[in-house]
């Protein structure tokens, strides 16, 4: 079969890594990939907003199946474009990818449905969620409501930074129109994981639980991003947890959304705290997480296309997992998650197979025989390993070559110091 991957960036080069192996791929397509994804699959210079363009692509090319990686063209009706000209599509509708562009309608629909989270408001008035934010006093959480790329979220420690928060979102527009709304929810301790899971209405297949480290620096300190590393599965996350996880917020969130009749056909992702009344959403997403998509398709033993065609056919695609570690660490741009150059030369990563490592590919483009960056988060470098702590030495002796250089950093700590975390 003919396959297109839509996307850009990690996550979509760990998606086509995982398609590439599969003996049912004939012709392997990303739009618009980025360098490293340009070796493993032919890159179309189409971007992931230009919907039409890529339903035409799709035609032209007789694609069998597209599978969309990004939220914006899920959130902008990608799947529904698609699905009108009877091409097939893997991914959530407009009407259910909702449950990630509006984090307002999301808690709502937790609220309706019982599912556990903090306690919220929503506010579009600075000076209504100001005075709500005294009352409550901190810590306390401020979130745009709309698509922020992973940025929109504040935790803050204390009542100057809420108040600053508000004040960038709701007077400073620093999201646009993703942030002329904001949730500000109740702060909750405790260790965060993510589970995602292959959903298709009422079906819930779950996949392995993974550990992403949000902060920019070490010891979970410094400002949120994107994400720095991850790692699957999760050594102290007990077999109850991860049960209340599936039976408690996945499975009712699936059923929510055929009540609330958005069905939901994609991967739902449940970003969870495990506090000490059992854990908690702190949010979803409709798609693969990034950058715990890295550090779980690895493990993954199934044949992914073979997966999405069972899911999409009402079929149990019975997902069995390697008895291994993987973890991911991040190289970003000096700079991230603030301003940054680009263009800068990256070492070779030659060798990386033979170290025991996985490179993939997020903000970087070939120029010759070399890459440079254009992303702030640059790369992955991860290891798929029997123990954890075999797997962390592995990807930290890799990222050595980039320890000569001013304009790349990584957290050392990825899976390593796995203290409390919140959110």
């Amino acid at each position: 079969m003919n396959v297109l991957v839509i996307g850009s960036g990690g996550r979509e080069h760990s998606m086509v890594k995982k398609l590439k192996e599969s003996k049912l791929v004939d012709k392997l397509y990303a739009a618009p990939g980025n360098g490293g994804i340009s070796q493993d699959a032919q890159c179309v210079p189409i971007k992931d907003d230009q919907i039409e363009e890529l339903a035409a692509f799709a035609k032209e090319e007789d694609i069998d199946w597209t599978i969309v990686g990004p939220e914006n063209p899920l959130a902008a009706g990608i799947v529904n474009t698609f699905e009108r000209e009877q091409l097939q599509i893997f991914g959530p509708a407009q009407e259910a990818a909702i449950i990630e562009g509006s984090k307002d309608f999301a808690k709502g629909f937790m609220h309706k449905y019982d599912i556990p989270t903090a306690a919220y408001q929503t506010f579009t008035d600075a000076d209504k969620a100001k005075a709500f934010i005294r009352d409550q006093g901190a810590p306390i959480v401020i979130k745009a409501d709309g698509l922020a790329a992973g940025k929109g979220v504040v935790v803050a420690k204390t009542l100057e930074q809420a108040l600053l928060a508000v004040d960038h979102m709701l007077v400073e527009n620093e999201f646009g129109n993703a942030g002329s709304r904001i949730v500000v929810e109740e702060f909750l301790e405790g260790k965060e994981f993510s589970l995602m899971a292959f959903v298709d209405g009422h079906r819930v297949f779950p996949m392995v639980p993974a550990r992403d480290h949000k902060r920019a620096h070490d010891g979970d300190q410094g400002p949120n991003t994107g994400g720095m590393g991850a790692y699957a599965p999760i050594p102290d996350l007990s077999d109850a947890v991860i049960e209340s996880a599936i039976s408690d917020i996945l499975r009712p969130a699936a059923a929510g959304m055929v009540t609330e009749n958005r069905l939901f056909t994609g991967v739902l992702y449940a970003g969870l705290i495990e506090t000490s009344d059992g854990p908690k959403v702190i949010e979803f997403n409709a798609r693969m997480g990034d950058p715990e998509t890295q550090v779980v398709l690895p493990l993954l033993e199934n044949d992914l296309l073979q997966v999405i065609i069972d899911v999409k056919a009402g079929r149990d695609p019975q997902l069995t997992w390697k008895e291994a570690a993987c973890i991911g660490t991040v190289v970003a741009s000096a700079g991230y998650p603030g301003t940054y150059e680009k263009a800068k030369p990256l070492p070779t990563m030659e060798g990386a197979e033979e170290e025991g490592c996985f490179v993939i590919h997020a903000g970087t483009k070939q120029e010759g025989d070399q890459y440079v960056s254009v992303g702030g988060r640059v790369l992955l470098a991860g290891s798929i390993q029997k123990e954890q702590q075999a797997a962390q030495e592995a990807v930290y002796r890799f990222l050595k070559r980039f320890d000569a250089s001013q304009d790349f950093f990584y957290r050392r700590d990825i899976g390593i110091a796995d203290k409390t975390e919140k959110a």
